[in-house]
């Protein structure tokens, strides 16, 4: 299994956060970021809507139909068989990402967000807990809360640039930009006692890319205006300000460690969502 550089590239506070798994652990969770950015930068990539439809359908039968040849496709088989992953999450991305391969994305309700965001993140993050051997129930559902609360964030971060390429997640608003981040909120602290159920070598890696993108929502909130905001270019959390949350991680680590496991608390946003997803298929 290759370890790509995708996570350099695209996502710097997971590979930060990285640091602190085991190197061979950490490979994993490369090859499965190289399958869902592949994925992801389909709909992304500059280009004819048509085009990135068609890129997307081969794709994905080139998925289905276990193209070995491509070695990204070929390190995710390997993830599934080895880690028992259902398909089902798989497509659950296939179909967020296809979300977005519209002349206009725009979501008009609560279940409309939490739905896509699901689809896009939450699937990741039930993923990577797969990967990481969680078995409990209760900690695979906070799972999906970290990565719905992640990508809660990057839509209130990134609202000006999404609505140049004619996609409206939210209202391009301060107020509308500070709920959803309200909501981001609720999902972070859903996800913080199950953390408890993973393997002891990989709870700071996950404390320290919770903090670390819990930061950028506060770097937000500090803009204060929608002017300020529009004005700021894209909002991130520095290297010294990393080291900083990575720090407050430890005091996390500690937290975790005196306190009990909770139900889980997003029951109700959860069963918004199996209006549509059979979530417990997934599990």
């Amino acid at each position: 299994m290759s370890n790509n550089n995708y996570l350099s590239i695209y996502a710097k506070s997971f590979y930060w956060a990285g640091f602190f798994l085991p190197k061979k652990v950490f490979i994993k969770c490369s090859a499965l970021y190289d399958f869902c950015r592949t994925v992801d930068n389909i709909a992304d990539d500059d280009g004819d809507l048509n085009i990135k439809k068609k890129n997307l359908l081969n794709f994905k039968n080139n998925f289905n139909n276990k193209d070995y040849d491509n070695l990204i496709i070929k390190n995710m088989w390997e993830l599934i068989n080895n880690f028992k992953i259902s398909t089902k999450i798989i497509n659950d991305l296939f179909d967020g990402v296809e979300c977005d391969l519209k002349d206009k994305v725009q979501l008009n309700s609560k279940k409309d967000l939490l739905i896509y965001s699901y689809r896009v993140a939450g699937t990741v993050g039930l993923l990577m807990a797969k990967i990481l051997n969680v078995q409990n129930n209760n900690a695979l559902k906070s799972a999906i809360d970290l990565g719905i609360a992640m990508q809660l964030t990057n839509i209130s971060r990134d609202v000006v640039e999404d609505s140049k390429n004619n996609r409206f997640y939210i209202s391009h608003n301060f107020e509308s930009i500070k709920e959803t981040l309200k909501i981001a909120n609720l999902f972070y602290e859903s996800s913080f006692s199950s953390i408890k159920e993973i393997p002891f070598r990989f709870r700071f890696s996950i404390l320290v890319a919770r903090r670390v993108y819990r930061k950028i929502g506060l770097n937000i909130l500090k803009k204060k205006n929608i002017e300020n905001y529009n004005n700021s270019g894209k909002i991130y959390v520095n290297n010294i300000s990393k080291m900083i949350q990575t720090i407050l991680s430890i005091y996390d680590l500690i937290r975790l460690s005196l306190i009990k496991t909770q139900d889980h608390l997003r029951n109700e946003e959860h069963q918004i969502i199996k209006e549509e997803i059979n979530l417990n298929e997934r599990f």
